[in-house]
């Protein structure tokens, strides 16, 4: 295996925790208030909010996003119900929220869209509760202004003026693919959870990731994917009217070789199937792999709990891998479940 796909498998597989990182060169700390911020951020700095949670080390998340997670998030609705990433909740049996007021509250879970990479939760008590409206990400495109804020570890705001460069379909190695996504420079570095604004000051995303080399971006999910799903996914807990999506919990990583193996969750059917790291994967269900976006979508149209065959090359010679996919959502203690 060359040099290239082994530092990347390395990559892949060393725990990492994406959250805020306010050491890093970026926008700075503005007080609340200040002339500095543009009106459509001041609309919505009120209602941006500071997560933390803290999860039992027993959790198999903990060994991929660590027992302490936080980030940012943003009150959509007078109820207390506010928005962020799905990564900062996975397995959270604490919650904390800091208010732009300098309030702490509790908050409880309320669900999780892990196909789309939401999660949702509610501020404990009557508030009031600060609000920013959610607006119509359908019509952004390439080259639409807009802003990023966040909350650095002390509760500072934080946020960068910037544009869309790309809109795009984007996979992750952890089973996740989003048909639309926006990537926005500059980066932010409270990127975990912050919502992305017009400027009408409108929610129009919530930033999920940094990408690539310095000088970074941001990935950030368009609001259109939670408005749409939003009533289901506080009623329900996760988005029951939607297909289960069978998981197998393997890890993947584009290389010249092709699909590369790069490790498996603890939690999921993958880790005890066979699978080796460098795997290359040629074939499930007996239809070629041309990628990792062909790869979860042919995966996806199989069935939870029916078996499913993978073929891998290892060492010039193919192996052939079953294992049954599950419902990941069976893993999590979500209410409703």
């Amino acid at each position: 295996m060359n040099p290239t796909t082994l530092a990347l498998l390395a990559a892949l597989l060393v725990p990492t925790l994406p959250t805020v990182a306010p050491k890093e060169p970026g926008p700075t700390p503005s007080p609340p208030g200040s002339t500095s911020i543009p009106a459509y951020v001041q609309r919505v700095a009120p209602a941006v909010v500071g997560i933390k949670t803290q999860i039992p080390l027993d959790r198999p998340s903990v060994l991929t996003l660590g027992p302490l997670r936080s980030g940012s998030g943003v009150i959509f609705d007078p109820a207390g119900y506010v928005v962020t990433v799905g990564y900062i909740l996975t397995d959270a049996a604490t919650i904390r929220v800091s208010l732009r007021d300098g309030r702490i509250v509790p908050a409880r879970l309320v669900g999780l869209d892990q196909e789309q990479g939401f999660g949702v939760i509610k501020l404990e008590g009557d508030g009031p509760w600060p609000t920013a409206p959610l607006g119509d990400s359908s019509t952004v495109a390439v080259g639409s202004p807009v802003g990023t804020i966040g909350v650095d570890s002390d509760n500072d705001l934080l946020f960068s003026q910037g544009s869309v460069r790309e809109i795009r379909s984007f996979t992750g190695y952890w089973e996740y693919l989003l048909d639309r996504a926006f990537i926005v420079q500059p980066y932010n570095p409270s990127f975990g959870g912050s919502p992305l604004v017009n400027t009408q000051g409108e929610v129009i995303g919530v930033t999920s990731l940094r990408l690539g080399e310095p000088p970074h971006v941001n990935l950030a999910i368009p609001i259109e994917h939670f408005v749409a799903v939003k009533d289901e996914l506080i009623r329900e807990g996760r988005v029951k009217s939607r297909r289960v999506r069978p998981w197998i919990g393997l890890y993947t990583a584009a290389a010249e070789e092709g699909l590369v193996v790069a490790g498996a969750s603890p939690a999921g059917p993958a880790i005890e199937a066979g699978f080796e790291r460098g795997d290359v994967i040629v074939r499930v269900n007996g239809e070629k792999v041309e990628s990792q976006e062909d790869f979860y979508r042919k995966l996806w149209r199989t069935e939870v709990g029916q078996e499913i065959t993978i073929v891998v090359l290892r060492e010039s010679r193919f192996h052939v891998i079953t294992l049954r996919p599950i419902d990941r959502y069976r893993l999590l203690s979500l209410p409703g479940k």
